[in-house]
């Protein structure tokens, strides 16, 4: 059998199976509305610290979320994967599957990864239905971003001794229309947590 007859042969087994219990229903449980609020921007630009605050926050307001980074889901999800172009789109794909999953559950869902190819957020935002996908921009600008380099990756990058390096030597291909734009040297992280928090609350 060819890899042809293979892959047509899966394609005929394989048929998506309908829960008894829909979103809506897991929703309605936790009393929320799930979202996923996708964090993108240049290394540095401070999506984590930014994620983390903001999960604090809803936590504390009674929400139920998960966090999903992307340094830490390459330890293990996409540990696999290279940093050329075609691994960073696979990346994204897979972070993008499992958000969608855990919407799909009731959670708010908060990303924060570099994402840098506007086709793979336009293609991650399609996996949601409409208003649940909400991007935001962690738009700090490259020069920002070297100076505080609190993993000494630019310093690398900038020798030499890392290559495909985001915004370096790899593109980073800022959002057209985000839900929301954030620079972090210009806004407090309190400040931007309640911007994100009441992003959330919009219908």
């Amino acid at each position: 059998m060819n890899e042809t007859s293979k892959v047509s042969m899966q394609q005929v087994q394989i048929r998506p199976y309908a829960p008894a219990l829909t979103p809506g229903d897991r929703a309605a449980l936790k009393s929320q509305r799930p979202r996923c609020i996708w964090l993108t921007g240049l290394s540095g630009a401070g999506k984590s610290t930014l994620a983390n605050a903001l999960e604090v926050q809803l936590n504390q307001q009674g929400l139920h979320t998960c966090l999903l980074d992307g340094d830490n889901l390459r330890q293990g999800l996409c540990r696999d994967l290279g940093m050329d172009d075609a691994a960073r789109s696979e990346n994204v794909r897979r972070i993008a599957e499992v958000a969608r999953l855990m919407v799909d559950a009731g959670l708010i869902v908060i990303v924060a990864a570099i994402s840098p190819f506007r086709n793979d957020r336009d293609t991650a935002r399609r996996l949601f239905p409409e208003k649940t996908f909400l991007e935001v921009y962690v738009s700090t600008p490259f020069e920002i971003c070297a100076q505080r380099d609190p993993k000494g990756l630019y310093r690398e990058a900038c020798a030499g001794r890392i290559k495909n390096f985001t915004g370096l030597d790899s593109p980073y291909e800022a959002p057209l229309a985000p839900e929301c734009e954030i620079n972090t040297c210009e806004v407090e992280l309190s400040q931007a947590c309640d911007r994100l928090a009441a992003l959330l609350k919009q219908e």
